[in-house]
């Protein structure tokens, strides 16, 4: 303390009123720290400079933030097909799992810097890449989120490889290049989208185009004669719930959220609506139970492409179970290499769980993937 504030308070003060003044401002500083902390008593406490490090991980569009590394083209494109092709295509281009990331934009676009697709009517669908205008937004995205099943767990040289392979699929960088914090500045020069950013966010078709925009809503803020919680008016009858299907069946494959389950009476759930997660027991679950099965699937985030009953992204564990019966050994050899064809066009790319959890898993899905 002294060493930081006794130079600033000699200046002004000089030596001896320097020497004086110490303790004040030590104390001073002491203070505002508890008061800092007293802000929310009872409520945890003050994050420490490298947990605030840990959590600021964000690029902003002036790449501040952004760590030092570089990768190549060549390299992401390993890292692709071994953990990003599974949902998103060998190429960018699948619409099986998400929307396509690449495809819809040219070379003329990359020379403007605005996609003339997004300005017809009539053009079937908006890739990832016709639409983002900064190429941070690609990198901060992929960081933090991806893969799926695994995100922050590429390092920053994979991000940055990853992130050029995308660009070389659009066009956008050479076979032979390798992105890296030195260049980014000059790639965010050929996005395809990058004079396409605007304030006009009116539903279609917006000021844009034909000039027929009008604001999404129009309202004035109620500040008198506010009204109470409404009332139930109206319910979807009974004989109307599965009117025009399961909406479970309508809904994407995606996330957590199946949508309900109209072929059913309401409050019933489906298999596929039951989580497969179980409440964490008091003690330790038995090995090779189904409660350790439950675990485990939630701890390597199996769920996110299997349900218990149903079809996901890929097939049920009932089904699985079922085909193959008492093959245990197969099943663990199959989690860990990896499979593709047997139960449709998608992928299930290596896992990496540990040796344990995979044989334990395979032997309860081998018994019978009892829930």
């Amino acid at each position: 303390m002294s060493s930081f504030l006794e130079p600033v308070l000699r200046r002004v003060h000089g030596v001896r009123r320097a020497r004086a003044w110490l303790p004040l401002a030590a104390a001073m500083v002491l203070g505002g720290q508890a008061l800092a902390q007293d802000r929310f008593p009872g409520v945890g406490r003050a994050a420490t400079p490298k947990e605030v490090a840990a959590w600021d991980i964000d690029v902003r569009p002036d790449f501040k933030g952004l760590p030092p590394g570089s990768g190549s083209v060549d390299k992401g494109q390993d890292i692709w097909e071994a953990k990003c092709a599974s949902c998103h295509g060998v190429f960018g281009e699948s619409n099986s799992v998400f929307n396509p990331l690449i495809g819809g934009t040219s070379k003329q676009d990359i020379e403007t810097g605005r996609v003339a697709n997004l300005m017809r009517t009539d053009y079937p669908g908006r890739t990832t890449i016709m639409k983002v205008a900064t190429v941070s937004t690609l990198w901060d995205y992929i960081n933090r989120a991806m893969p799926w099943n695994e995100p922050k767990s590429l390092k920053p040289d994979e991000v940055y490889a990853v992130t050029a392979f995308l660009l070389n699929l659009a066009d956008v960088v050479p076979q032979d290049f390798t992105l890296s914090d030195k260049n980014i500045a000059e790639v965010q020069k050929r996005m395809p989208n990058r004079n396409g950013m605007t304030t006009q966010h009116a539903l279609w078709p917006g000021k844009e185009l034909k000039g027929l925009g009008k604001p999404d809503t129009k309202a004035v803020a109620c500040m008198k004669d506010c009204s109470v919680a409404g009332e139930k008016i109206a319910e979807l009858p009974p004989f109307a719930r599965d009117a025009h299907g399961n909406l479970r069946d309508q809904n994407r494959t995606v996330g957590p959220q199946r949508g309900a389950d109209t072929s059913r009476p309401e409050g019933k759930l489906g298999d596929a609506a039951r989580p497969v997660a179980v409440k964490g027991p008091a003690a330790p679950p038995a090995a090779g139970s189904s409660a350790e099965a439950a675990a485990l699937l939630q701890k390597h985030s199996c769920t996110a492409c299997h349900a218990q009953g149903s079809k996901l992204v890929g097939p049920s564990f009932a089904d699985i179970a079922k085909k193959y019966a008492g093959k245990a050994d197969y099943l663990a050899g199959k989690i860990r290499s990896g499979s593709t064809g047997v139960w449709g066009e998608i992928p299930m790319p290596p896992q990496t769980a540990p040796d344990a959890d995979v044989k334990a898993l395979a032997a309860w899905l081998a018994a019978g993937a009892k829930p």
